[in-house]
């Protein structure tokens, strides 16, 4: 593509420059690699997807060989970080994913193209009253450019979440014999017809001690089910096993503890839709959780001064309105714990999973009936563009 370019038309495909720089090993490529799949979905949009660190790519994309700078999946092409400071040129719009600085050549390029490349910066997930305020909203740049912030978000007044077009029907057809049948096909966990399903995805050293205490007692076989990852080191310890143990299955009391193989995005989905009650982190499992309309409990991404627990309040007071009192209670209590050391109550939660449960489906339902990311993506740069 050279510098020079034809104009565009309402319905002309765009040409999409992703950047993303890991900084959460799952959270930045996981949202960065299933928005840029989603746009080459998008009536032949070309993307290019630009990352700094491709093996922490690798597990989402089993496919993917980290030792080579430039391939192609999903329709996408991937380019390692480093190769945009040779001869590439910009495309029709260029994502600067979680205000990472885009390659020091590029601002320039940017500024040569005709037209100019519309500019913006994706930001993080954030439900907090601001955003709305200052989404869509354009920041000049040196040199006669624009950056314009985008933020995803819960409500129309945002850019929305990242959501495949056949998710909701996908997701509807997932009964709990497929969850069953999948988890014995797939991962070689045959769970018991009784047992309360529970997932475990966290950052290092939450406060797992308590609830595996109160598993271990439980009148309901539980199962808890671990992707592999740093969360895994600190089960395996609180349980007093080895890692090589836990991942054949530990059991304590009413509780079998087990780590199962990290599986790529798609497959995740899945694993979240088979249990009665999901533990996620950072952005995107949290917002495959939410798709999923079973219960969730999210491990927040840690910043200083304590700014998550700002996030964290601010998506609970939307998550919880329609929640009756008792079982919304115990839920924020649950949370605010879990993300601050506390002590997270599992008697006050458990008695309210059936709520939390038709809840969880219901807000799923309503995020559904609005437009994804994506789609908004597109509407925003066509109407920049013209």
């Amino acid at each position: 593509m050279g510098l020079e370019a034809t104009g565009l038309n309402a319905t002309r495909p765009l040409a999409w420059d992703v950047f993303c720089q890991v900084v959460d090993n799952y959270g930045d490529i996981g949202v960065c690699w299933r928005l840029a799949r989603q746009l080459a979905a998008l009536s032949g949009h070309t993307v290019r997807l630009w990352v700094d660190d491709l093996h922490s790519f690798a597990p989402l994309l089993p496919a993917l060989d980290p030792a080579q700078p430039r391939q192609r999946h999903a329709g996408v092409d991937i380019l390692h970080w480093r190769e945009a400071d040779a001869d590439a040129l910009p495309g029709d719009v260029v994502i600067e994913a979680f205000a990472c600085a885009l390659p020091a050549a590029w601002p320039a390029r940017m500024r040569a193209r005709r037209p100019s490349p519309l500019w913006i910066n994706l930001e993080y997930l954030s439900a907090e009253d601001w955003v709305a305020g200052c989404h869509g909203l354009m920041s000049p740049q040196p040199g006669g450019l624009g950056k314009y912030f985008f933020f995803p978000g819960f409500t129309d007044a945002t850019g929305g979440l990242p959501r495949e077009r056949d998710l909701l029907s996908r997701r509807a057809a997932w009964d709990d014999t497929a969850a069953r049948g999948w988890l014995a096909a797939r991962l070689g966990v045959t769970v018991p017809p009784d047992a309360l399903r529970i997932s475990l995805f966290a950052y290092q050293d939450p406060p797992l001690a308590p609830l595996l205490d109160a598993w271990a007692a439980s009148a309901q076989p539980v199962w808890l089910l671990a992707p592999q990852g740093k969360v895994t080191a600190t089960l395996a310890s609180e349980l007093g096993v080895t890692p090589e143990a836990l991942a054949q299955g530990v059991q304590r009391g009413a509780l079998t503890a087990r780590s199962i193989p990290f599986v790529e995005q798609d497959e995740y989905d899945l694993l979240l839709w088979s249990c009665h009650l999901n533990f996620v982190r950072g952005e995107d499992s949290f917002v495959r959780a939410q798709w999923a309309g079973v219960p969730l409990v999210w491990h927040i991404y840690p910043q200083e001064d304590a700014a998550h627990l700002d996030k964290l309040a601010a998506f609970l007071a939307l998550y919880l309105a329609e929640l009756p009192a008792e079982p919304a209670r115990a839920l924020r209590a649950f949370w605010l714990a879990w993300n601050a050391g506390g002590t997270p109550d599992w008697a006050a939660l458990a008695p309210g999973l059936p709520a939390l449960r038709d809840h969880a489906a219901r807000w799923a339902a309503h995020l559904g009936g609005q437009r994804d990311l994506a789609a908004n993506l597109v509407s925003f740069a066509r109407a920049k563009l013209e």
